[in-house]
């Protein structure tokens, strides 16, 4: 705020009457010697004189001219009644005599006091002022004994705002700081210079000191409300907002190292075979824990989204205000600044207000298809010791895994609707003694509940997805777009705790299939997974490329073969024994089946019979598949 222009308004609130009045306490030693002159020249006026300055000092002016007319009377040559004489007439507006008898004392006498009197006289009054005159008077006080009394230096501070002059401004209020602490006028000119500094909080301090001091509540009030109290807040309010900032940046940091912590120490206890056992210490407490840190990591990024947003919002305002402070601003850099921070406002808002419609994958396989492999399905619940699965949907593809469908009460009172999601891709050579054992890992989610919980990932997943894919759509997923920059960093510790937490659930599954079905039967159906996904998609790519290129129907892509065994056997064995990464939701196949080596070996009776034998018309629905992916494929042509 550029306070000069505002201290003029406040001092028409500081009157001239209430300068003289400062120092109502008078100085006792100066004022015996002034009694002891007057006693000199006529010791019978001496008590009148001293009535006539306490009736001044009460600002009973009336009553002091009375009194120091009688004075004067008696005492022609007396200066120091001469001259309070005369800023009394002054002040009851006879502007006149009192100049007159104020010049006349300094004549008599030419004081550091009588000059100031004089001064004073040239700056209050507007008819005959004259700023120049007055601060050549007031200097050259300066120059004699008493020259540093506090009058001189207020009525200096007061003129030199009235000529806009910081410099001697600041000069003088740094000696009254010095020499005169004690008075309010010291601490009022403080504060007035404390806000043409910015130092909103100083200035505060100062004015509440002044007024302590007897500074009237109304000028305090100006004072306040002229920009300080705005000011100060506005600070006050970025320096809270930085330290939220600190904070959640803090935050951010200690949730990436606890998910490290977590990550680490549920790989530690693997490798110990510490997790072997559901009920094993250490799985009774990373369970939960993992849970909750999720859910927590899920908040904070709800709890993130306002601070983006303000950021956002600050970067444009502070490159505004330095281009405006450097002397040219670019119109069209701004222009993308403001139109991009606009987008990404408008993305953050909707990808938390747009719902997207979920369906649910595939559809739905009535039991009347496959009675059998309801019934298998049952079999290998009740064998776990769980709720058997309550609907199969079938997807073209090579999906195999589970969800609950339902309220998140459902889900926790475990009521929620159990689905199997299974991709008849997978299900062409799937041995049934194989494919009991992958069935039981995914009981074992089921059982360990991993599918009623995660309502908070799963939102917190797809809002980022959501978000994300508007700052892509508007050009906004750019090196400067901090928004953008956010998300990239939260995906990347929001998966770093989410994948410890899966690569756990997916051990403990393991372990279920291996101790339920034996683990041989599990790895051989793991591996067959992951073999027939790796030839399902090379096949039936080949006969769509095929197939377009002639223009005709597609063969059924279920019943397809190649020659293409050496490379399909590469790729797999690429699959099975690569390392696992911090990546990966899954451990990689050759840790998991190293996860359950020290599981007991079962004797099982080994079926080698295929799960496609018990649809009761495979072709049926292996067409229906194959028509599904043609019609996809044919959309997009």
């Amino acid at each position: 705020m550029k306070t000069l222009k505002l201290t003029l308004l406040l001092f028409t609130l500081f009157s001239a009457t209430q300068f003289f009045a400062q120092n109502t306490t008078r100085d006792f030693i100066k004022e015996q010697k002034i009694e002891a002159q007057l006693k000199k020249i006529d010791s019978s006026i001496v008590k009148i004189y001293k009535e006539a300055t306490v009736a001044m000092d009460q600002n009973n002016l009336k009553l002091a001219d009375s009194l120091y007319s009688l004075v004067y009377d008696k005492a022609p040559t007396f200066d120091p009644a001469i001259r309070r004489l005369g800023i009394i007439k002054f002040q009851l507006g006879n502007t006149k005599v009192g100049v007159e008898l104020c010049e006349r004392a300094i004549r008599i006498n030419e004081t550091a006091y009588n000059l100031l009197s004089l001064a004073y006289c040239y700056f209050a009054n507007s008819n005959i002022r004259n700023i120049r005159m007055s601060s050549s008077l007031l200097k050259k006080a300066q120059m004699l004994p008493d020259g540093d009394d506090p009058d001189i230096l207020s009525l200096l501070g007061q003129i030199a705002l009235e000529e806009q002059n910081i410099v001697d401004f600041r000069t003088i209020t740094n000696e009254m700081l010095a020499k005169h602490k004690d008075l309010m006028i010291t601490h009022y000119f403080a504060a007035i210079l404390a806000a043409q500094d910015e130092e909103w909080k100083l200035a505060e301090s100062e004015i509440q000191q002044a007024k302590k001091m007897g500074l009237q509540e109304e000028a305090v009030q100006e004072f306040l409300n002229s920009g300080v109290s705005s000011n100060l807040k506005k600070r006050l309010y970025g320096y809270y907002f930085v330290v939220i900032v600190i904070i959640w940046i803090l935050g951010l940091f200690f949730l990436f190292i606890i998910g490290k912590l977590l990550s680490n120490f549920t790989l530690r206890s693997i490798e110990k075979h510490a997790l072997s056992s559901i009920s094993n210490k250490s799985v009774k407490i990373l369970r939960p824990l993992y849970r909750l840190f999720m859910n927590i990591g899920g908040i904070y990024y709800y709890l993130s989204l306002p601070i983006i947003l303000i950021l956002v919002i600050a970067l444009v305002v502070v490159l505004f205000y330095l281009f405006l402070y450097v002397g040219r601003i670019p119109i069209q850099l701004m222009a993308i600044l403001v139109i991009g921070s606009c987008f990404t406002i408008y993305g953050m808002i909707r990808s938390l207000l747009v719902k997207v419609d979920y369906s649910d994958p595939g559809r739905k396989l009535e039991i009347e298809e496959a009675p059998e492999l309801f019934k298998l399905a049952e079999e290998v619940a009740n064998t776990i010791g769980t709720r058997t699965i309550d609907e199969i949907r079938i997807t073209p593809t090579t999906d195999l895994a589970v969800y609950e469908r339902g309220t998140w009460k459902d889900k926790f009172q475990d009521k929620a609707k159990r689905v199997l999601i299974l991709g008849i891709g997978v299900l062409k050579d799937f041995n049934q003694s194989d494919f009991r054992a992958v069935l039981a890992h995914e009981y074992g989610h089921f059982s360990h509940r991993d599918t009623a919980g995660g309502d908070v990932a799963l939102r917190v997943r797809n809002d980022m997805t959501k978000y994300f894919y508007a700052l892509y759509s508007a050009g906004q997923n750019v090196w400067w777009n901090l928004a953008f920059q956010f998300l990239r960093l939260y995906n990347f510790i929001f998966l770093r705790i989410s994948h410890g937490s899966t690569r756990l659930q997916e051990v403990l599954a393991d372990n279920v299939a291996a101790k339920t079905y034996g683990k041989l039967a599990f790895q051989n159906g793991l591996t067959y997974v992951i073999k027939r996904e790796i030839e399902f998609n090379l096949f039936a790519n080949i006969e769509i490329d095929e197939a377009k290129k002639v223009d005709r129907p597609f063969n059924n892509l279920y019943e397809l073969s190649g020659n293409s065994t050496e490379s399909i056997d590469e790729e797999l064995n690429n699959s099975l024994n690569r390392k696992t990464t911090e990546d990966d939701t899954h451990p990689s196949p050759i840790d998991r089946f190293r996860f359950i080596s020290n599981v007991n070996n079962i004797n099982i009776n080994y079926d080698s019979s295929k799960i496609r034998d018990l649809f009761l018309n495979w072709d049926s629905i292996t067409h229906e598949m194959t028509k599904i992916i043609e019609d996809n494929v044919n959309k997009y042509r």
